[in-house]
């Protein structure tokens, strides 16, 4: 059955109740479903508070011979229906009572007193200190009504640009935070009922069970309306039991397939064709590192995007599967009830795939099977934990030891972050001496032309700038707006491969890093100085991510 059968279903079972209570309570029933859409209102019999405080409705006016009528459901107070009573019977005009549904009470009383359109404040992220701004959120969310406050956050969420939602008990509130161009702010602390009504929410859109011991994970979607346009809004939520309730974060995924490009990532020209270089190949291992959050799924859903053609057959393994793409074949591994992305590689390698992404690489059974892969004629590409595009290969020689089949497959690591970029009201200045000489040996041994190449200007040691950011007021409260990418990308050469081979006994990080850097590799810190030395973000930045 579809909703609205459903609803059909639901509403024929409460009035065939209704019609029991009645004959129990000897008053006759009325169906008012064929006509409480035109039925006449009755205004002046019964003030609109009465109507809500007793569950009665006029039905007739009486008078000239007529009895007086009313509705009535199974909440009405005997004490209610006594006073009438007696009140149109000392008149002499009669009464009778009919009794209704609850719904019915409800659709009619939503004609007698229809809702306000109520318009609330725009949730605004508080500046250090503002304890202001906090309150008056507190306040709003408040005052929402409880029909509405859940979808309100969200929207109010995406509106802001958040990826998460954090609602956390404390001993005598509840706490909403959400983190803004990744960094996590408070936004309001709300009377504790309120966690019932989120709970209660999260329990029928995503399946979480207030009661549970331990912790949760589900998804849910919905979608966003807003200036005459819609998108769909993916949202992972989880939830752990904590001293005074359960805590739960919902991560938002603003699912539009059409953002999902490389070009849109930020990334400079050179970044673009090495990536499309190497992903341009029939096979190969393309591994993305990065810490949680450093956009690590959205650039790699880029690239299959990118790969996404009707000659190509393309199969992912995710856990869960975070943005639904048309045209290729998504397979959710739930690592949580024994699934394992190993299992899942070795079933779909059997469907003749061209491409295929594995959503974590964890364990070196995983490893070793992507590796097969990626050798017999499959463009594998994962994510994998490390920090670093060198702390890559140490990692990954832990995990399955020297291998010459490892070093023929790997084609390009790539690490990430996310930093926030100076918004328009940034602030130049000369650095001092100190700093001055921090950049510089971070710069050191990067040719000019390179310089050059990625600053788009000739870098002058002894005479450069930096920005900072300039709060200015609630529309930029923190002096950044959105964020950008910093990459660091690793092609595997022939001198990194001695060290996969196992050709080179010292095998650790700067070893490899070194190495790698008189190939030309720009670590994940220069590209970070660099794009403070275009004004695009802030030292104090870079320090925090990288």
């Amino acid at each position: 059955m579809n909703e609205q059968q459903i609803q059909e279903q639901r509403r024929a079972n409460e009035e065939q109740a209704a019609s029991s209570r009645a004959m129990t309570l000897g008053l006759p029933y009325l169906d008012t479903r064929p006509i409480e859409d035109t039925l006449p209102l009755l205004f002046g019999i019964i003030d609109i508070q009465k109507m809500h405080s007793d569950y009665i409705l006029p039905l007739q006016k009486g008078g000239n011979g007529l009895p007086y009528q009313f509705m009535v459901t199974s909440q009405t107070p005997r004490s209610t229906i006594k006073e009438f009573s007696e009140k149109f019977n000392i008149n002499g005009d009669g009464i009778d009572f009919f009794l209704i549904s609850n719904s019915a009470y409800q659709v009619l009383m939503l004609r007698y007193d229809p809702p306000r359109q109520v318009h609330y404040d725009d949730i605004r992220i508080a500046g250090d200190g503002d304890s202001e701004t906090l309150a008056s959120v507190s306040q709003t969310l408040n005052s929402v009504g409880t029909d509405k406050v859940f979808d309100f956050l969200l929207d109010q969420a995406d509106k802001l640009g958040a990826s998460d939602i954090h609602i956390e008990n404390l001993r005598e509130s509840i706490r909403i935070r959400m983190r803004v161009d990744g960094i996590l702010h408070p936004v309001a602390n709300l009377e504790r009922d309120r966690y019932r009504v989120f709970m209660g929410e999260l329990g029928s859109r995503a399946g979480i069970s207030s009661a549970a011991k331990t912790p949760q994970s589900s998804h849910m979607q919905k979608d966003i309306f807003r200036d005459g346009s819609s998108h769909l809004l993916n949202i992972r939520v989880e939830t752990v039991p904590t001293m005074y309730g359960q805590d739960a974060v919902m991560r938002l995924f603003n699912f539009d397939e059409s953002l999902l490009n490389l070009n849109l990532l930020g990334l400079s020209e050179h970044e673009l064709s090495e990536i499309n270089e190497v992903i341009s190949h029939p096979r190969g291992l393309v591994l993305m590192v990065g810490p949680t959050g450093s956009g690590k799924s959205t650039t790699l859903y880029s690239m299959i995007n990118a790969l996404n053609t009707t000659d190509r057959k393309i199969i992912t393994l995710e856990d869960p599967i975070e943005y639904g793409i048309s045209g290729i074949s998504q397979i959710p591994v739930n690592t949580t009830e024994g699934g394992s992305f190993a299992d899942g590689l070795r079933s779909i390698l059997r469907l003749d795939p061209d491409v295929v992404m594995v959503g974590e690489i964890r364990d070196g059974d995983t490893a070793k099977t992507a590796i097969q892969a990626s050798i017999t004629g499959h463009l594998v590409l994962s994510s994998f934990h490390a920090n670093s595009t060198a702390a890559a290969f140490s990692r990954m020689i832990d995990l399955i030891g020297t291998n010459p089949i490892f070093s023929s497959s790997i084609r390009m690591v790539m690490a990430q972050r996310l930093v926030r970029s100076l918004s328009e009201n940034k602030r130049e200045f000369t650095p001092d001496e100190t700093t001055r000489q921090f950049v510089l040996s971070k710069l050191e041994g990067l040719p000019e032309e390179v310089l050059y190449d990625q600053l788009g200007f000739s870098f002058d040691p002894n005479n450069f700038t930096l920005f900072e950011a300039v709060p200015s007021g609630p529309d930029d409260p923190f002096g950044y707006k959105g964020r950008k990418v910093i990459m660091e990308q690793l092609t595997v050469s022939e001198e990194v491969q001695k060290y996969i081979r196992g050709d080179i006994e010292d095998i650790n990080t700067d070893a490899i890093e070194k190495t790698a850097r008189k190939a030309g590799l720009i670590t994940l810190e220069q590209k970070g100085i660099l794009a403070c030395l275009r004004g695009e973000t802030t030292l104090d930045e870079i320090s925090r991510v990288i």
